[in-house]
């Protein structure tokens, strides 16, 4: 016995310093002040949300489509591949538009669970919900209203509103008196500021084909946490 814990022990302390350099390559750990210098945003939940409305009369609010209530990347990456792979001039093409609402590409669309959660609430209180999109109609006609509806099991719906422009959006917000806006890209932050709103920011995915990352927070306005799926 005495023989064998000797021979254990020696291939321990010949592991030992492998194991040691492994842990720190995997661990580089943080510090107290790289901790303490995560930059100041004004983090939220759902449940805050529906607290702040309490004893609010119903209202009207919008929400911005692609990556704030649909995880839409898939038709994106797909219209690029097939339009521009190596530019984003699929974009400006009616024929890119027209393809994936006439198709119904949104189909293969991955409903937000934040989403979820937000259109459940102001369903709840009674708001006007409206879904405002910078996408181009496209000349087919479209079908992202259907898709909406069905994903979040909306009974009756505003039919979606496409602006094509940030001029359009804010015209809008300050036409039909919303509320609240809620979106993931600063374009949609600067429109509800423009408009005199609530901005409220539901994270982008990591994932999203929609680069580069927006700064979450950074005209002072709400984050939803955990928002990004």
């Amino acid at each position: 016995m005495r023989r064998s814990l000797t021979a254990l022990s020696a291939l321990l302390l010949l592991a030992a310093p492998a194991f040691a350099e492994d842990v720190s390559n995997l661990n580089p750990g943080i510090t107290t002040s790289e901790i303490l210098a995560t930059a100041p945003v004004h983090w939220v939940s759902v449940d805050q949300i529906a607290a702040s409305l309490e004893g609010q009369p119903p209202m009207a609010v919008g929400f911005d489509v692609d990556d704030t209530v649909l995880f839409s990347s898939p038709c994106f990456y797909y219209g690029k591949m097939k339009y521009s792979p190596t530019s984003e001039d699929y974009l400006k093409m009616d024929a890119f538009w027209t393809d994936i609402h006439t198709n119904n590409c949104d189909q293969y669309s991955i409903p937000k669970d934040v989403a979820r959660k937000l259109i459940d609430m102001h369903t709840a209180r009674g708001d006007d919900i409206y879904f405002i999109t910078g996408r181009t109609r496209g000349s087919g006609g479209e079908t992202l209203t259907a898709a909406i509806k069905k994903a979040f099991d909306i009974e009756k719906m505003n039919d979606v509103v496409f602006t094509a422009s940030s001029e359009n959006k804010v015209e809008f917000l300050k036409d039909h008196k919303l509320k609240i806006y809620y979106g993931d890209a600063d374009s949609d932050m600067k429109a509800a500021i423009a408009a005199d709103i609530r901005p409220i920011r539901v994270m982008r995915a990591q994932n999203s084909t929609y680069k580069p990352e927006p700064k979450n927070g950074k005209f002072g306005e709400e984050v939803i946490v955990d928002s990004t799926n």
